[in-house]
């Protein structure tokens, strides 16, 4: 079990970002402290990611809880290896991500310190290293160094939960890669932190309410 990271008003990444984003710091104010840990387990999180690509996360979530009992209540990557492609074709994946599965597991598989090995890499290399298996795309890769590595400079702007806060906040409708960067580059070194306050404003359901930066 990873420890538990706490940012409060006091912690230096918030103080740097309330200084160089008003709204996001009216966003941080409204939210207070948050708390989180490092995802445990980094095979069974990319399995999660690849199941959630193109899906709800309602969805997704009921496809791997499904997984997970065909698994007999926990994911490894030799469970997986042991079930067939109509074994996992049960659950209600589509076959290329039952190829995206196997991909992975086979990596796991072949080199069993291949996650423990980007722990010690660059964010670039291990976007490179992630990239490489078939079926990652640059948001399951994002997501990884977010959750599993907790890379503090992460701009998830491919993810759409991030986009709908980010739209939200900023009362835009340009989501452009560009447009997201250009703004959001004042978030760096700490673009993760930011990150995570965008993902709260969309759980807790202040992004249902208009923002008012002065209310």
């Amino acid at each position: 079990m990873h420890e538990i990271i706490t940012l409060t008003a006091d912690s230096r990444p918030i103080q740097y970002l309330c200084s160089k984003d008003k709204r996001l710091a009216k966003l941080i104010s409204t939210i207070g402290e948050i708390s989180y840990a490092r995802h445990d387990d980094p095979y069974v999180f990319v399995i999660h990611e690849i199941i959630e690509q193109m899906l709800s996360v309602k969805a997704a979530n009921a496809i791997f809880e499904r997984l997970q009992t065909l698994c007999g209540g926990y994911i490894t990557a030799e469970k997986i290896a042991d079930l067939s492609d109509a074994d996992i074709k049960t659950i209600g994946t589509a076959n290329s991500k039952i190829k995206y599965i196997r991909s992975v597991t086979n990596a796991a598989l072949q080199d069993h310190s291949f996650f423990t090995k980007l722990e010690s890499l660059s964010d670039a290399e291990v976007y490179t290293r992630l990239r490489a298996l078939h079926g990652i795309g640059s948001w399951t890769a994002k997501m990884y160094l977010l959750f599993v590595l907790d890379r503090q400079d992460i701009l998830p702007y491919e993810d759409v939960a991030f986009l709908q806060s980010y739209k939200w906040l900023y009362k835009t409708d340009d989501c452009s890669p560009a447009s997201i960067q250009k703004r959001c580059k004042k978030w760096k070194p700490y673009s993760s932190i930011a990150s995570r306050y965008m993902y709260r404003a969309l759980d807790t359901g202040l992004t249902k309410e208009e923002f008012h930066l002065y209310k």
